[in-house]
């Protein structure tokens, strides 16, 4: 079985606001992975929630896991590891999804499902034309991607141990982070379009 595991307890410094929260075609972006997990047949999903927690899970489905990460100021590697802990015992894998990347689709995430059912690798991430996107960790490396610091997330798994990855390649760019609000809006103007 795969898992879901969406991170949205940051602080969103640089957006000036719960960006979670921010609504994109009226709904709350944190809502956006979960229901991208959903399309692509993850049922079993854990939230990791941290700044403005109590805003956050209001908002949530009730049938999601859950978690608080009371360290989020350390880190979206916090987030992760405490994601990791409340992975359900019988997950093989977790697919892991930003709260501030509405543009990862369904299509994306059965992508990673299909190869690492295909190639059991320790990590299987996509590829855009523009970079790396999100990615699946199989629970061999739970413990090493639970004690990682910082902000790095599993990119400094990837990066020490490259024959772990099992590269997806997507044609098409990768989804815009929100990380502004002039972000959002260009995700706004371009839905309307």
């Amino acid at each position: 079985m795969i898992a879901g595991l969406v991170l949205a307890g940051g602080a969103s410094t640089r957006y000036g606001a719960t960006k979670q929260l921010a609504r994109l075609a009226g709904r709350p972006l944190v809502l956006y992975p979960i229901d991208t997990l959903r399309a692509a047949g993850v049922e079993r999903i854990v939230v990791v929630t941290g700044h403005d927690a109590d805003d956050v899970r209001a908002v949530l489905p009730d049938d999601v896991t859950v978690v608080h990460n009371e360290r989020f100021r350390d880190g979206q590697a916090t987030s992760l590891a405490a994601g990791l802990h409340e992975a359900p015992q019988d997950a093989e894998a977790v697919v892991v999804l930003l709260a501030d990347q509405p543009g990862v689709t369904a299509d994306d995430v059965r992508a990673l499902i299909d190869r690492f059912r295909r190639s059991r690798a320790r990590i299987v991430r996509l590829r855009y034309l523009d970079g790396p996107g999100p990615a699946l960790l199989s629970r061999e490396i739970f413990g090493e991607a639970g004690h990682l610091r910082g902000e790095v997330g599993a990119r400094v798994l990837m990066a020490s141990h490259p024959e772990w990855v099992d590269d997806v390649p997507v044609d098409r760019l990768g989804p815009t982070d929100v990380d502004e609000p002039a972000d959002l809006d260009a995700l706004r103007r371009e839905a309307r379009s």
